[in-house]
């Protein structure tokens, strides 16, 4: 592509790089000039103008765009173009978003003039959210470039959707007049977003063996613990009432804050989710990433769950009744 200011007659055919101002209001950027375009530059008193002009094989933006898109689409994701070399990755369907890192920094490394920018790995997705979008920054790309592009990229982005369609909610008590209808609401409402129904909210005293019976009866895709009082470590109640019901325990803690104090476990084919104090607040905190992967079907480990630290320190609901730090009086 060639690029740089020509004089007025000689820029017919070729793509205004900047928007101009003429008599009849202004002529856009990116506006491939015709005749009247030049005859209207030149009556506005200019004697050159800026552009671009396509050589032999070169893509144009927008034609570049909507390729490179399609090429990194997986399954669970629709291409719309918008034009001016633009075109979004959209997501079909409520899910989390899959990205292969390696694969769009590959990309990203074909050409300074091809760009794709993507949520962050894993992050909710609601209906027709925007997962990627594909900018050519310039009016071309050579044909050359782009298929490198679209090679190393192939597939680097999909949607994950949700697999369970069921969860039960155990919360235990640790005496007379507790609130428990906060927790199963926020938990009903988290589950709702990626298409979950609390199929079963069960309440029980804060022990092992009734924890453990709850368990054995539940009948939700995934199962959710959420104590009365904070799981301070692995040999707690409610681990250990997992593996009286014959469970497993997968991993204590995490090193995401809020929502340390978190246990990934399994019952069967099923798995189950010790949650923290903090998931009775909706902001967000950690289980809602473990949460979200297992409704969606994506395995999670022990160490995925030491992985999550990094970008692991979440805003602070000011509901949380023991903060990071001793917080300021509150003026007034």
């Amino acid at each position: 592509m060639q690029f740089g200011p020509v004089a007025l007659d000689r820029a017919e055919g070729a793509v205004l790089a900047h928007s101009m101002p003429v008599r009849q209001g202004r002529l856009r950027k990116g506006k491939l000039l015709g005749p009247e375009d030049v005859a209207a530059l030149r009556a506005a008193g200019f004697e050159q103008v800026t552009v671009a002009r396509l050589e032999a094989g070169d893509v144009p933006e927008d034609a570049a765009a909507v390729k490179l898109a399609q090429a990194l689409a997986g399954p669970g994701l629709s291409v719309r173009q918008v034009g001016t070399g633009r075109a979004n990755l959209l997501a079909a369907a409520a899910g989390l978003a899959q990205i292969d890192a390696e694969k769009v920094l590959a990309v990203n490394a074909t050409d300074p003039a091809i760009t794709v920018a993507t949520v962050a790995p894993w992050q909710r997705m609601a209906a027709r959210g925007m997962v990627a979008t594909v900018k050519i920054i310039a009016y071309a790309v050579p044909e050359a470039a782009l298929a490198r592009a679209c090679s190393a990229g192939a597939r680097a982005l999909a949607l994950a959707e949700p697999t369970l369609s069921t969860a039960t909610l155990i919360q235990t008590r640790i005496g007379l007049g507790e609130n428990l209808a906060k927790g199963e609401r926020v938990t009903a409402e988290r589950l709702e977003r990626l298409g979950v129904a609390l199929a079963e909210s069960l309440v029980v005293p804060h022990a092992e063996a009734p924890i453990a019976e709850a368990l054995s009866a539940s009948t939700g895709d995934l199962v959710l613990i959420l104590t009365g009082s904070a799981t301070s470590d692995a040999r707690d109640v409610a681990p250990q009432a997992l593996l009286r019901a014959g469970g497993r325990l997968e991993h204590f803690g995490m090193p995401v804050d809020p929502g340390n104090l978190s246990f990934l476990g399994v019952l069967g084919d099923r798995p189950v989710l010790g949650l923290p104090g903090s998931s009775r607040s909706p902001a967000q905190s950690g289980p809602d990433w473990v949460l979200e992967r297992l409704i969606c079907g994506v395995p999670v480990t022990a160490r995925d769950i030491m992985a999550m630290g990094v970008g692991g320190l979440l805003k602070e609901p000011r509901s949380r009744p023991r903060p990071r730090s001793r917080r300021s009086p509150t003026p007034g």
